[in-house]
């Protein structure tokens, strides 16, 4: 397993972490953008197959999540967290210079990898969005008329087939298991508006990737969204019987490869 590196720097509301996994002489740069509540820290094995792929991989854990600074979950203007995301892209292309970029989502990264390059788009050469939180989601829709927000920790059993990924999410101790805040509930809807109002992302090749049985951003309301962003180089493999973290999920393997025969087209 490849083993990740460390890197601090200041952040649009605070220090923001990112990490590096990288061996050899890479041919394209992977940048990775996490879900709500959690870290790059669970993406360990994704990046390491990215790495056996031919890529250097990066990204931060956003701000208030993981160990970047902030309030916990608390995201007020998710155009910041694009900011962010886009000094680590900036970052990676400084020290690769000439290497195309693939910007790789999943749930709430999706959203904000799905803005990016709607802001950044020639900054990328690929998008690929896992169960991204587009379109609409029912999450804020039911969040955003209450006065406080419901302590409910999610089912695990929603994330994966597999309960070893459950398990590990539970004792996770960098991944939030308490409420919502409501200013993240709003940030949350204003983006999801913002990227359907904005439009394609024209001739960018994007890979949607999503389980049909995904509880926790189902499929019919990314749908929706996908549509709004749609271009001209849209690929999608709904995986039947699974849930949101395809990453994680049984056929994680298969995902996977779908992933990097995905960028071997693209680089072609």
């Amino acid at each position: 397993m490849t083993t990740a590196r460390e890197w601090e720097f200041a952040g649009t509301r605070g220090a923001v972490t990112a990490r590096i996994w990288s061996d050899g002489d890479p041919r394209y740069v992977a940048v990775l953008a996490h879900g709500y509540g959690e870290h790059l820290g669970r993406y360990d094995h994704v990046a390491d197959a990215l790495v056996r792929h031919g890529a250097t991989v990066c990204g931060p854990d956003h701000m208030g999540h993981g160990r970047s600074a902030g309030e916990r979950v608390l995201v007020e203007d998710f155009e910041d967290v694009v900011a962010d995301l886009h000094t680590v892209v900036e970052s990676a292309r400084g020290d690769h210079p000439g290497l195309p970029v693939v910007l790789i989502g999943h749930s709430m990264g999706g959203l904000i990898a799905a803005r990016y390059a709607q802001v950044h788009g020639d900054a990328l050469t690929a998008l690929v969005l896992s169960g991204p939180v587009l379109g609409r989601w029912f999450v804020t829709e039911e969040l955003l008329p209450l006065d406080e927000m419901p302590d409910e920790p999610i089912d695990t059993a929603t994330l994966s087939r597999d309960p070893a990924v459950g398990k590990a999410y539970t004792e996770d101790p960098l991944v939030w298991h308490g409420p919502f805040k409501k200013p993240t509930v709003r940030a949350l809807d204003a983006c999801i508006r913002r990227i359907n109002e904005h439009g394609s992302l024209g001739a960018l090749p994007v890979l949607h990737v999503h389980g049909d049985d995904d509880r926790l951003v189902p499929l019919d309301g990314t749908l929706i969204g996908i549509e709004a962003i749609r271009g001209a180089d849209l690929t999608q493999r709904i995986y039947p019987g699974a849930r949101h973290e395809v990453f994680n999920e049984t056929n994680r393997d298969e995902v996977l490869a779908e992933v990097t025969a995905f960028v071997d087209r693209v680089l072609g």
